[in-house]
């Protein structure tokens, strides 16, 4: 079985890269990646998407098959055999990179799988403390259904890559199905999508363990604030999400 060789891809990579004269982040930024991207394919610790090997060799101006051999070829036309195995090699690693997505999701399904236990015994104790079912609904079973109900789409349906378009024009908004996000003033792309998705995922798993815990604070320990800090909490955890995400969206814009 063939296999791609990382540290020649990587060492190659970078060679081309120095001689068009690009940093690494300028090299990410023409294919809407991360620099930290660029820099783990250079030392050899993962290789690029399948869906970039053509872009990223017109940018380098070589072939996808120079690319993926790590080296320059004098002749263009190689044996069969040399070429069936390097249609094996990318089949192979667009492979492994489903099967690493196919992880990663199985793990935020973990995730989000605990976030909600956790939450179902958060209200559970506060039953047993004497509140009562249609007050831990109104005040409390709204956000954290909201919560984990879009921490779902977030962690187990959202695409992890956008059409090309997105990093064509300048969008701030994503729509699929009932969903319906909208960023003012963040150009959502390929290059900050993941962080976008990261950052959505951390403030939606841990809002619902927190939240419950606030609620019961505000109570016990400044109940002159009880009817307005429970109103400004509800807010903070129902819109608090765009916070992180925004801040995300421009860090990696």
């Amino acid at each position: 079985m063939y296999e791609i060789d990382r540290e020649a891809f990587g060492a190659f990579l970078a060679g081309l890269r120095k001689e068009k004269g690009l940093t690494q982040k300028e090299l990410a930024q023409q294919l809407y990646v991360s620099d930290k991207a660029v820099s783990k394919w250079e030392r050899g610790l993962s290789l690029p998407d399948i869906s970039l090997l053509t872009p990223l060799a017109e940018i380098l101006g070589v072939t996808v098959t120079e690319l993926l051999r790590g080296e320059r070829l004098e002749e263009q036309t190689l044996p069969v055999e040399q070429v069936e195995e390097l249609v094996t090699g990318s089949l192979e690693l667009s492979g492994a990179q489903r099967k690493q997505k196919r992880q990663n999701r199985r793990r935020r399904g973990l995730l989000l799988a605990l976030s909600a236990a956790l939450t179902l015994v958060e209200l559970l104790a506060l039953r047993w403390a004497g509140f009562s079912w249609p007050v831990l609904w109104n005040e409390l079973g709204v956000v954290e259904g909201l919560c984990l109900g879009f921490g779902a789409w977030v962690c187990l349906l959202a695409p992890d890559v956008l059409p090309a378009y997105y990093d064509q024009n300048h969008i701030s908004s994503f729509s699929s199905g009932p969903v319906r996000l909208n960023l003012a003033g963040v150009r959502i792309s390929n290059r900050n999508w993941p962080h976008l998705m990261g950052a959505a995922r951390w403030w939606l798993l841990v809002t619902p363990v927190v939240f419950p815990l606030l609620y019961l604070a505000i109570q016990c320990f400044v109940p002159g604030l009880w009817t307005a800090g429970r109103l400004w909490l509800t807010l903070a955890a129902a819109l608090g999400l765009f916070v992180p995400m925004i801040i995300a969206g421009k860090r990696y814009e």
